[in-house]
């Protein structure tokens, strides 16, 4: 059912309530290779992966169908894990080349459990909060930098001590 265009655009379309959608070229739709996952991941057939150009740069969807009863409250984790993997497969295969900017991924979770959706969506609910200034450097897709980085907006500096 997921391995057609019509489905994907339709999917998208009807739970992407966005106007960016509308910029979005559903005639260059195509499904992507898994090839970069691991073994235990790979087993899950369920995974489907199209990409689809967003103007001139392309635009992946990761679609996640869960054909499950119970609610995964990891699932934001294994969404990160899996679009992790993807940037690297793109690094790798040299889809994406040094110093250009990685495409963006629109995850899409499909549910059909009894009960309402309930588990974190961002892995930041999932990480315990610490007083005291060290929450600055958890945040999950930040880099603490300290020694040979330039001191500019929206990078980690050595805090002053004293």
């Amino acid at each position: 059912m997921f391995s057609h265009k019509e489905v994907i655009r339709d999917l998208i379309c009807g739970f992407v309530k966005q106007d960016w959608i509308n910029e979005l070229d559903f005639d260059s739709l195509e499904r992507v290779s898994d090839s970069f996952v691991t073994d235990d991941i790979r087993d899950r057939e369920d995974d489907i992966i199209w990409r689809l150009r967003l103007g001139p740069s392309w635009i992946y969807v990761y679609l996640l169908i869960e054909f499950q009863s119970t609610v995964d409250n990891t699932m934001a984790i294994r969404i990160m894990t899996y679009i992790g993997l993807l940037y690297q497969d793109l690094i790798k295969t040299k889809k994406v080349l040094s110093g250009e900017k990685l495409p963006p991924v629109l995850p899409i979770v499909l549910y059909n459990g009894a009960p309402r959706w309930n588990a974190p969506v961002e892995v930041s609910e999932l990480i315990a909060h610490v007083a005291g200034g060290l929450e600055i450097y958890v945040r999950p897709g930040k880099v603490a930098c300290f020694s040979g980085c330039e001191s500019r907006p929206g990078r980690y500096v050595k805090p002053a001590t004293g």
